[in-house]
């Protein structure tokens, strides 16, 4: 890039960082050349040696002073973790161990509250120090988790059929796509929203089940979702017999639905329709199979399988059967073959990370952010051997982003990345919150749009993700915005709602006045989902901010822990929440994570179970949601503490890209992939937090670039 800064740094191929920094103009340099010091200074000169020298002058007698009572001791140590017996050398080789480090040192969870700190300066260095050992041990390793084999999840499925046939409709409902786009209000290529949207709601049921689709065919079932991740994780999406025979079956009945017919089918004349007269069928078929399978296969098709398809048709036409029906019968063969079906990296037997090629590189920028196979765009260019290039690269990702196939990773990441699921099966007690119900329906239709609007709203206008935690502006229904009023100032639900629309709803872009509302954070879906039937959750809501916002999900409680009654039981009537909760901090091994996600729940407590504003609990005692934030942002209310989540917006930024690179890459991240985690948050933070940079910097880090062998990675381990 003309201008850049950046051009010359030595070694700027031993590292993904400085691929990442080429690109980056002039503006990103002052925070990006912090990074690019540290990795430099390690990648240039006796680094090694440099880190046996602070290990023993600054971690190892850290770790002797402030560590050793909980892991260090001769007996049972905590965590399983023995800090003592660690030396420099094994160290350099556990990334895993150096990254739990680096986290609940940086996050400020280690020593326990009721144990002597860590002096600031002292827990600055050693994270320095410890990030110098992580970012050596990943270039000298250069190894990344391996992405697993993985069929296509239903989504998926659908939008590649889609894309492959050029259909004009869907193949089948999916009830996993909570927002519907009514009367395509979704331009990204517009770079601006509608002040009116039209949508309609999962949970209104059959109404939104209406829709354009091939007639007899049915969906195979939705697939599960990986705890704090996504549905497409490949220990999730396996293929047993008994589903690869339905996926033939699958096959089958797409092509022969009686709506799989020459206006429904955009390549239907190219494909499916019998030669001009002169025209040699032979020819024409082999040509016609090998544009076709390419791009099922997302690579060019070899030789021997082409004529086994082709052997295949001839052999159908030569039976009798119609041109157009035995092509069908080798579409279906198409779409159900393990080549359509998996997701898969060519194999590779380095034991370092190696390139991915230009077919691959298009498979997952497509299955990313457009969840469905490469278009015949980004298979040229990868035929050509030129996606790679940095700027044809840059200009087919910003192209993708203008797309209006990028609706579909807004049907998928931001629902999953929120959890909004949960609020699907939400059920307030009916007694109590009378006022979040509607005929046979409830509220929750109406306040899911909101976020996953606001969400839209930002990729499409590049706005900061800063907005995510507290946006000045929202979406609301006539109904949503009165029945936050109505709630708020009728409680009871007495007053009458206007707007109750259960059919195609309208919302309306409005300017965010009070604080308390904006962004996903008190948005009252999530104040809804994480709540049960009579009283909030703190800690679920605690839990739900550690691991959307910063990526940090808290362990699973002790099986022996029994959760706290939803109803107050008989004695404890005077006390508040946070004095009934108390007791779960008695225990030893319930301290650490209560620390860590208590204040992030309480935090929230001023809004009830229905996302309604209260500042007294019925029994007339106040609602304290006071806390601090990693031990150094105290907050009184949630305005204040907004304002500590967006003191630390960097770490939000890098939760963040934790997210996007694990549901672009379909797996969980490991140690190895934090460097990039780092490098991707710096270039975002430098130009705004804007999030489209955030996207971009996903796509160009090296572990999206990448691929490693399985075997290779057991010394990550």
């Amino acid at each position: 890039m003309k201008g850049c800064l950046h051009k010359n740094i030595c070694c700027r191929n031993t590292i993904g960082s400085i691929g990442i920094v080429e690109r980056t103009c002039v503006r990103f340099a002052p925070i990006v050349t912090l990074t690019l010091t540290l990795v430099h200074s390690l990648l240039c000169t006796n680094a090694w040696a440099v880190e046996t020298d602070a290990f023993s002058r600054i971690i190892k007698p850290a770790f002797q002073k402030h560590c050793a009572k909980c892991h260090g001791a001769e007996s049972e140590v905590e965590g399983d973790v023995n800090l003592l017996q660690l030396q420099s050398d094994n160290l350099n080789t556990n990334t895993e161990l150096v990254r739990s480090l680096i986290d609940v040192l940086d996050l400020e969870e280690m020593p326990p509250e009721d144990e002597p700190q860590l002096q600031p300066q002292l827990r600055q260095q050693l994270v320095a120090e410890l990030k110098a050992i992580l970012h050596a041990s990943v270039a000298k390793q250069k190894r990344f988790s391996h992405a697993p084999i993985r069929r296509m999840n239903r989504f998926q499925y659908n939008n590649a059929v889609i894309d492959l046939f050029d259909l004009k409709c869907i193949v089948f409902t999916l009830p996993e796509r909570m927002m519907r786009d009514h009367r395509g209000y979704f331009k990204p290529e517009t770079g601006k929203m509608a002040d009116v949207v039209t949508v309609g709601s999962r949970p209104l049921g059959k109404s939104q089940m209406i829709e354009s689709r091939l007639a007899g065919v049915a969906a195979f079932p939705q697939d599960l979702r990986a705890e704090h991740g996504f549905d497409n994780r490949g220990d999730h999406l396996s293929l047993s017999p008994l589903l690869m025979e339905s996926f033939l079956k699958l096959g089958q009945s797409i092509t022969q639905s009686p709506d799989f017919v020459p206006k429904k089918i955009g390549i239907w004349k190219e494909f499916f329709a019998p030669p001009a007269a002169g025209v040699d069928q032979s020819t024409e078929l082999r040509t016609r199979l090998e544009r076709f399978l390419t791009r099922a296969f997302r690579r060019p098709v070899k030789d021997d399988l082409l004529d086994r398809y082709v052997v295949f048709v001839s052999h159908q036409i030569d039976s009798g059967i119609e041109f157009s029906d035995a092509m069908k019968l080798v579409a279906a063969a198409t779409i159900s073959s393990p080549k359509f079906l998996y997701l898969y990296d060519k194999s590779s037997k380095s034991e370092t990370a190696e390139t991915i090629d230009d077919f691959e590189l298009a498979s997952r920028l497509s299955f990313f952010l457009w969840g469905s196979i490469p278009d015949l765009k980004l298979l040229e260019l990868a035929a050509a051997g030129e996606l790679k290039k940095p700027e044809i690269l840059d200009t087919q990702i910003d192209r993708m982003l203008k797309d209006r196939k990028l609706k579909r990773f807004c049907d998928s990441f931001p629902a999953q990345w929120l959890q909004l699921e949960r609020i699907i099966s939400s059920v307030p007690n009916r007694e109590k919150f009378p006022g979040f119900y509607f005929s046979k329906y409830r509220t929750s239709m109406h306040m899911m749009m909101e976020p996953l609007l606001l969400f839209e709203t930002i990729l499409i206008e590049n706005q900061p993700i800063t907005q995510l935690i507290d946006s000045d502006f929202t979406y609301r229904s006539n109904f949503l915005q009165n029945a936050y009023q109505d709630l708020r100032n009728d409680p009871k639900g007495q007053a009458k709602k206007s707007g109750g629309s259960v059919g195609v709803l309208s919302f309306y872009r409005v300017p965010v006045k009070d604080r308390r509302n904006g962004g996903v954070i008190t948005n009252a879906a999530v104040m809804t989902m994480t709540s049960g039937p009579e009283r909030t959750q703190p800690i679920t809501r605690g839990a739900w901010i550690a691991g959307v916002i910063f990526n940090n999900p808290p362990k699973p409680p002790p099986a022996d822990v029994p959760p706290l009654a939803e109803k107050v039981i008989e004695g404890e009537e005077h006390l508040t929440l946070r004095e009934r909760l108390a007791v779960h901090r008695e225990r030893s091994d319930c301290k650490g994570c209560h620390a860590r996600i208590d204040p992030l729940g309480f935090a929230l407590e001023n809004y009830d179970p229905i996302g309604v504003w209260r500042t007294k609990y019925k029994n007339g005692r106040e609602v304290d949601m006071s806390g601090i934030l990693f031990r150094k942002h105290e907050f009184t209310d949630v305005v204040e503490f907004k304002d500590a989540i967006l003191a630390e917006k960097d770490r939000f930024a890098r939760g963040l890209a934790g997210h996007l690179l694990s549901y672009a890459l379909a797996r969980e991240l490991g140690a190895s992939d934090q460097v990039a985690l780092d490098n991707i948050a710096a270039v975002a933070a430098a130009d705004d937090y804007k999030i489209q940079t955030l996207i971009k910097q996903v796509i160009l880090s090296e572990p999206f670039q990448s691929k490693t062998h399985p075997n290779a990675n057991q010394s990550l381990r």
